[in-house]
């Protein structure tokens, strides 16, 4: 038996997708759909239940790519900075 020496190695393709463009996505979604962004992701985020996240273009599958805590760093900086700093 022969050992082989050429290593394979195998990555694993991340998305590089950050917590703005996927609220942005999900949030018209949402809206395209008919339902209220604000409760289906505040129900998302307390949760972690996806079905809180419509289907509709992939929408659902794109948040669960972002941990629940980045995704609500992100709206508290924004209201930080858009509400109470300025």
């Amino acid at each position: 038996m022969g050992v082989n020496s050429n290593t394979v190695i195998l990555k694993k393709k991340v998305d590089n997708i950050e917590a703005p463009e996927v609220l942005a996505s999900v949030y018209d979604s949402l809206k395209e759909k008919g339902y209220n962004p604000v409760n289906q992701l505040v129900g998302y985020i307390m949760s972690g239940d996806p079905t809180y996240i419509t289907s509709h273009k992939n929408a659902r599958s794109l948040i669960m790519k972002v941990e629940r805590d980045e995704i609500l760093e992100e709206l508290i900086t924004n209201y930080i900075k858009n509400v109470l700093e300025k």
